[in-house]
C-alpha cells in the first residue's frame, strides 16, 4: 500500500499540467515543480529543471495558447499583475537613471583623457582604439560619435580618421552591457546567458572591423560612397531632437549631475582642461544664468567672471547637487567618480528588482508560450531594436536592458542577435542629428558612414544561417567561459576593452613619432610580440593548453565553491554527528575520554 500512494499523487496531479499551459495560475506546494512531473513534459518558469532545458527541447506553442496565458487570469492575478508592472516601471526607471547617472559620471571622470586622446591625428589602427577608449571612457557611443562630427565640423579631424574612431565606438559601446551582465555573478546559469547575451554584440562588431577595417584602409569604401550621396555645398541646419525617455529620465539626472561635453569636445580641439578652472559664477549665484559660460557676443565677460567646467548647469533643471562653486579639476572628477560609485550601486540594486519581479510574474508560464511570444522575425527583431533605440538614443540602454532578460531565459541568444543589430542602426540616428546642426556637409559624411558600415555588417554577418552562427557560436563559448571561472567577465572587460586597446594604441604611437629610435623600438615591440601570439596558438593547441588552462580555472572555481559551502558543511556534519551520537547512545563523557585518549597517541 505504501509504494502505491505516489502512483496515485502522480495520477491525481498529472491532469492537471494541460490547464496550466492554458490559463497559468499562481503555483502552489502540490503543483508540478518539474517537466518530468507533467504529462506535457513543458518546462515552467520556476522549476527546478528550468536551466536544463535546451532550445531543442521546446516545442511550439500555438497563438490561442499564447493568447489565454496572456489575458485569462482571475481578478486575484490580475491585480497581482498591475502592482507588479507599477514595480517594474518603478525599477525601469531607476535603472535608467543609473545609466544616466553612469554616462555622465564617466563622462566627468575621464572626459579630459579622451577629449586629449580623441584630438591627435593618427593611423587607421590608432583612431581604432581611439575609439574604443573614449566610448569605454564617456560610456556612450553616441556621445564619442557626436563629438567626431563636431570634431570634423571643426577640421580638427578629417572624414577618414573619423570613420575609423567610429568603428572603434561600436565597439567600446558594447562594454556597458558587459558590466550589467556581471549583475547576476551570484547565478551560474544566469551569468552564463546573460554574458553570452551581453557578448554577442561585442563579437559581431569585432567581426565586421575585422572585415571592414583593412577593406576602407584599402579603397576607402565609406569615404568615397558617402561623398557621392551628398552635394558639394553645405546645407541648412537642421534641429536637434530629443528623444521621449531622455525627457523623463534626465531631468532627475540633471537634479544630480551633468557632464559638460563641451569641455570635451574643446579639448579634442587643442584647449586644455585647465582652462576651464577654477568654477566660477557671477556674483557668486550659483544657477544657470550667473554659471554659464561666456557667449562669444558677451565682450564684457570673462572666465574669471563666469564659467563651469566638467560638471555643467542644466537650462531647466538648474545646477545639479555635485556642482560645486571655486571648484578645481580634482574636486570635479572626485565628485564624478562618487557618483559613478553611486550608479553602478544602483544599476546592481535596480538590476536585482528587475529579475526578481520578472521571474515571480512568469513563475508558471510554461517555456513554449513565451518562446512563441518572442519568437518574432529576425528583421522585424531589427526594426523593434532600432525603434528602441532611436527613442532612448543609446544603443547601450537598449541592449543592457536586454542583458538580464537573456540571463532570466525569457530571450533566446537568436533573438537578442538582431535586437542588438538594429540597436547598432538606431544609434546612428544621433549622430545624424548632430550632423544636421551643423553647416559643414563633411560632418553628415562622417555620420552616414557610420550608418553604412552598420549596414554591411549584418549584410556580412546576418542573412547567411552559416555566418550568422560565427558570433553566436563566439559568444555561446564566451557564455560557457563563465562555468569554468565565474569572475572571467572582469578579466574579460579589463583585457578587451582596456589592456588590448591601449597595446596597440601603444604600439602605433611608436611609428608615428617620426623617430628611428622609436620606429625601431615599435618594430622590436611587434616581433616580439608576435612571437609570444604564436607561442601561445601553438600551447593551446598542440601543447594541449586549453586542457591545462581549464583544468586550473576549474580547480580555481571549485575551491572558491568548497570556501564558500564550507560553512553549510560543517553544520550538516554537526547535525549528522549529534544524530550519531543519540543513535549509538554514547556519553559526552566517553566521548571526551576518547578524544583525549586520541590526543595523547
Amino acid at each position: 500500500m505504501a509504494t502505491e500512494e505516489p502512483e496515485k499523487k502522480f495520477d491525481d496531479e498529472a491532469p492537471e499540467a494541460p490547464t496550466t499551459e492554458e490559463a497559468p495560475e499562481a503555483p502552489t506546494t502540490e503543483e508540478a515543480r518539474s517537466r518530468k512531473e507533467r504529462m506535457t513534459g513543458s518546462t515552467h518558469f520556476g522549476d527546478t529543471d528550468f536551466f536544463e532545458e535546451t532550445a531543442d527541447d521546446i516545442g511550439d506553442a500555438t497563438w490561442g495558447e499564447v493568447c489565454r496565458a496572456c489575458c485569462v487570469h482571475t481578478p486575484q492575478e490580475w491585480g497581482v499583475m498591475v502592482v507588479g508592472i507599477a514595480c517594474l516601471c518603478f525599477f525601469l526607471y531607476f535603472f535608467l537613471l543609473g545609466l544616466e547617472l553612469l554616462g555622465n559620471s564617466a563622462k566627468i571622470v575621464g572626459g579630459c583623457t579622451a577629449g586629449t586622446i580623441m584630438g591627435s591625428e593618427t593611423n587607421p589602427i590608432a583612431a581604432l582604439m581611439i575609439g574604443i577608449l573614449a566610448t569605454v571612457l564617456l560610456q556612450s557611443s553616441s556621445t564619442t560619435t557626436s563629438i567626431v562630427v563636431g570634431l570634423v565640423a571643426g577640421d580638427t579631424v578629417d572624414v577618414k580618421q573619423a570613420i575609423y574612431m567610429i568603428m572603434g565606438a561600436n565597439i567600446g559601446t558594447s562594454v556597458t552591457s558587459t558590466i550589467v551582465a556581471m549583475g547576476h555573478l551570484g547565478n551560474g546559469d544566469e551569468l552564463e546567458r546573460a554574458f553570452a547575451g551581453a557578448t554577442v554584440h561585442d563579437m559581431f562588431n569585432y567581426l565586421s572591423v575585422l572585415v571592414f577595417l583593412p577593406i576602407e584602409a584599402a579603397t576607402h569604401y565609406l569615404y568615397r560612397f558617402t561623398k557621392i550621396m551628398l552635394p558639394d555645398s553645405a546645407f541648412d541646419k537642421g534641429s536637434s531632437w530629443e528623444g521621449p525617455i531622455k525627457k523623463i529620465v534626465s531631468p532627475l539626472g540633471s537634479q544630480i549631475i551633468k557632464a559638460n561635453k563641451d569641455l570635451i569636445k574643446a579639448v579634442a580641439k587643442g584647449s586644455t582642461c585647465d582652462s576651464f578652472y577654477p568654477v566660477t559664477c557671477k556674483d557668486n549665484i550659483i544657477d544657470y544664468k550667473h554659471c554659464a559660460p561666456c557667449s562669444k557676443d558677451d565682450t564684457s565677460c570673462t572666465k574669471e567672471i563666469q564659467g563651469w567646467g566638467l560638471i555643467a548647469c542644466d537650462k531647466k533643471a538648474g545646477c545639479p547637487a555635485f556642482f560645486q562653486l571655486g571648484a578645481s579639476q580634482h574636486d570635479d572628477q572626485v565628485s564624478g567618480g562618487v557618483c559613478l560609485f553611486l550608479s553602478l550601486v544602483l544599476l546592481i540594486v535596480c538590476l536585482i528588482g528587475l529579475v526578481t519581479l520578472l521571474q515571480k510574474l512568469l513563475l508558471g508560464t510554461s517555456t513554449r508560450i513565451i518562446y512563441k511570444a518572442t519568437n518574432i522575425n529576425g528583421y522585424l527583431a531589427m526594426l523593434l531594436g532600432m525603434g528602441v533605440t532611436i527613442l532612448v538614443q543609446s544603443s547601450s540602454i537598449t541592449t543592457s536592458a536586454l542583458t538580464p532578460i537573456v540571463g532570466m531565459g525569457v530571450i533566446q541568444l537568436e533573438q537578442m542577435l538582431p535586437l542588438t543589430l538594429g540597436a547598432n542602426i538606431g544609434t546612428t540616428f544621433t549622430a545624424i542629428m548632430a550632423a544636421m546642426v551643423s553647416d559643414k556637409i563633411e560632418s553628415l559624411q562622417t555620420a552616414l558612414a557610420h550608418l553604412f558600415f552598420n549596414l554591411s555588417g549584418i549584410i556580412v554577418w546576418y542573412p547567411l544561417p552559416f555566418m550568422r552562427a560565427v558570433p553566436l557560436a563566439m559568444a555561446r563559448t564566451l557564455g560557457k567561459s563563465t562555468r569554468i571561472w565565474r569572475f572571467f567577465p572582469v578579466v574579460y572587460i579589463i583585457v578587451m576593452f582596456i589592456v588590448f586597446p591601449l597595446l596597440l594604441l601603444a604600439l602605433s604611437s611608436c611609428f608615428e613619432q617620426g623617430s628611428k629610435g622609436f620606429t625601431v623600438l615599435g618594430s622590436f615591440l611587434v616581433i616580439i610580440i608576435a612571437l609570444v601570439i604564436a607561442y601561445g596558438i601553438y600551447w593551446w593547441t598542440i601543447r594541449d593548453g586549453r586542457e591545462k588552462c581549464v583544468t586550473c580555472l576549474e580547480k580555481r572555481q571549485r575551491r572558491s565553491n568548497y570556501s564558500q559551502a564550507l560553512p553549510d558543511d560543517i553544520d550538516y556534519l554537526k547535525g549528522e554527528i549529534s544524530r550519531l551520537k543519540d543513535h549509538t547512545g554514547v556519553p559526552e563523557d566517553d566521548e571526551k575520554d576518547v578524544e583525549a585518549s586520541a590526543e595523547t597517541s
